[in-house]
């Protein structure tokens, strides 16, 4: 499973490049603008939001490392974003390196105070899922400013 993991990250990698290059297009002012209607707030915001979730339940349920997660505001522009999803990378490179062969195993974790118990492959499809959820969001919100999205599907 560890190979299967692996490669599927890479599509995620392949599809995020395009979302963090299409990013590029967006100016600093509109990359950081808050509009209330989209979860987080704004661009930036979603995309940190991203990676403190693979931090939380890869870094810190899984691997039981203590994570000092990223603020908003340390990042300030997309080149700040490329930079965070580098460390998400070497996280998911070091969980899947942990649990690609037992990935079927229970693990002890924590949601919202109360104990429970999900395998890797649980928490692997989370953060994926939950990273394309709010891709979504991101590229509804570029619309609304004014931005033509592009596909950043896996299939495209």
């Amino acid at each position: 499973m560890e190979s299967i993991m692996s490669l599927q990250y890479d599509w995620v990698r392949g599809s995020r490049e395009v979302l963090l290059q299409y990013c590029e297009t967006i100016s600093a002012a509109d990359f950081c603008q808050e509009n209330s209607s989209f979860g987080r707030g704004s661009i930036r915001n979603l995309l940190v939001h991203i990676a403190n979730t693979y931090e939380f339940w890869l870094g810190e349920q899984a691997l039981q490392k203590e994570m000092t997660y990223t603020s908003y505001e340390a990042v300030q522009n997309i080149k700040d974003a490329w930079l965070l999803f580098q460390e998400v990378d070497k996280l998911v490179e070091e969980f899947v390196a942990s649990f690609g062969r037992s990935y079927l195993a229970n693990l002890e974790v924590s949601i919202n105070d109360t104990s429970t118990k999900a395998n890797p492959l649980k928490l692997f499809t989370h953060v994926i899922t939950h990273e394309y959820h709010h891709k979504g969001q991101i590229l509804s919100l570029s619309r609304h400013l004014g931005y033509v999205p592009v596909d950043t599907d896996i299939m495209r």
